[in-house]
């Protein structure tokens, strides 16, 4: 029996375990999508304890430990409410005792085990115990954001960004030569998109006061993005992100998406079919800009968000009450890249399904569009597991699926979609993952036992092939 979590955790042939502790392990982070807040960083603040970072309500809450309280039967007061930190906090612990299989049992004890010296078992047994342990250790200097971020050994990371965002933190990391790791916006454009939202018409006044571009027809709207994406590209941005339900593809003429915008400006309710139209065309032009400014475009769908209203109505977005959404097309995700494409418009691009059944569609999609005159590798990429699919089984299937049907050995890797600054271990997670699908490979004979070759490729994986993809600033390892 091996032992719990330890130094070959997840690694089963002697291939795996050189492969992640002679290469993947050493290897830097680069984190090109996360959702940590800058002013944080701006800030290097210090949690008081580790609910702080782990449970409770705010910019560092995980709704991932949120679904799993609620599903063991704790009361919301323990999870978003009243209760007091160190009551959140055990009765997490009592819950993550049940969460065999789960990958937040991992990424909990993995971050336990890293940031804390704490190699036992969370459960409520030990909860006292883990609890002052953590505590205690947050008191030091060395645990604030900006050193957590070089503790894990993250040489740039890309929060998410709405147009209207001032940046002002982001100038304030920069401008500080006390901290060298690039924090570098993503531009995350999806308010200007969502025209169906009750908060629309409010959203377009913000985005009129910041740009000064009176906004009464979507050209006057396209203006306005334009005049923001120059202000995130003079603040580093190369990258933009897209939250979707799902990709649609409708076309329609200037003349009816003006009349439809016209219709939303003037409070009436506009169809579903007019949504998707104005969302085709939105999305269209926003890949457009995107290829003038050799930016990277991600794609996130298959998402039904909010399903719980009144929860929603209590505590807002992003507190737990998503699933995946299974109506996604391949016809629409097709055809929506040829209509880029057609032009020679069509960006570098990054697809994300939260339903794993769409992962076999989009590698043989993404297969029809790559190719171009710059010599980019992979230009349309597959994007990592997501969400509810980056754990074991998912990462496995994901890179399984993409090394079927196309280039496993030019995935840019992981990335974290997290809020925490301890979820870093997530691409130890990852990585060893991928030490043990290559290591099994080649021990069955599938690929050659060149560690020359394999190591670059585990490496290139890990952190490389994002620098290239991205046009980072940083030296490859």
């Amino acid at each position: 029996m091996k032992k719990f979590m330890d130094a070959d955790f997840l690694l089963t042939t002697e291939t795996a375990q050189k492969l992640y502790h002679d290469y993947a392990e050493k290897t830097p982070i680069l984190d090109y999508h996360c959702h940590v807040n800058p002013k944080e960083i701006a800030e290097d603040v210090q949690f008081e304890n580790i609910t702080r970072l782990w449970i409770v309500n705010g910019t560092a809450g995980d709704h991932y430990k949120w679904r799993l309280m609620r599903a063991n039967g704790v009361s919301e007061k323990y999870i978003t409410g009243d209760a007091s930190d160190k009551e959140k906090f055990f009765k997490f612990a009592e819950t993550l005792e049940k969460a065999i299989g789960n990958p937040i049992f991992h990424w909990s004890h993995l971050e336990l085990q890293r940031y804390f010296g704490y190699t036992g078992v969370l459960n409520s047994k030990t909860a006292e115990e883990v609890w002052n342990l953590c505590n205690e250790k947050l008191k030091d200097p060395s645990m604030s954001v900006r050193n957590l971020i070089r503790q894990s050994n993250v040489t740039l990371l890309c929060t998410t960004d709405d147009p209207v965002d001032t940046l002002e933190y982001h100038d304030q990391i920069k401008d500080d030569e006390t901290f060298d790791v690039q924090v570098l916006p993503a531009w995350r454009p999806d308010k200007a998109m969502n025209l169906e939202a009750d908060t629309y018409i409010t959203y377009l006044e913000q985005l009129s006061k910041v740009t000064g571009i009176e906004i009464n027809t979507f050209a006057d709207l396209k203006a306005a993005l334009r005049d923001r994406m120059e202000y995130f590209a003079a603040h580093g941005c190369s990258v933009s992100d897209h939250g979707l339900v799902s990709m649609m593809y409708v076309p329609a003429t200037n003349e009816e998406i003006e009349a439809i915008f016209a219709k939303r400006l003037a409070g009436q309710t506009i169809t579903y079919e007019e949504e998707l139209k104005f969302k085709t065309a939105y999305l269209v032009f926003m890949g457009r800009e995107y290829t003038k400014l050799n930016w990277v475009m991600q794609l996130h769908y298959g998402c039904k968000r909010n399903n719980n209203v009144n929860m929603f109505k209590k505590i807002g977005p992003d507190t737990g009450f998503d699933c995946i959404y299974t109506d996604t097309s391949s016809k629409d995700l097709a055809d929506f890249l040829n209509a880029l494409q057609e032009t020679d418009e069509l960006p570098k691009t990054i697809i994300y399904s939260l339903n794993p059944a769409d992962d076999t569609s989009i590698t043989t999609v993404m297969g029809c569009f790559q190719g171009n005159e710059n010599g980019t590798v992979n230009k349309i990429q597959h994007g990592s597991a997501w969400w509810f699919n980056d754990n074991k089984t998912g990462m496995i299937n994901q890179m399984t699926n993409l090394a079927n049907e196309g280039l496993l050995g030019n995935f840019n890797g992981m990335l974290t979609d997290s809020r925490s600054f301890l979820s870093y271990t997530r691409h130890e997670y990852f990585r060893r993952i991928l030490c043990e699908l290559v290591g099994n490979w080649v021990e069955n004979g599938e690929y050659p036992a060149d560690m020359d070759n394999l190591s670059e490729l585990i490496k290139n994986i890990s952190y490389n092939n994002a620098i290239r993809y991205f046009n980072f600033d940083l030296e490859t390892k």
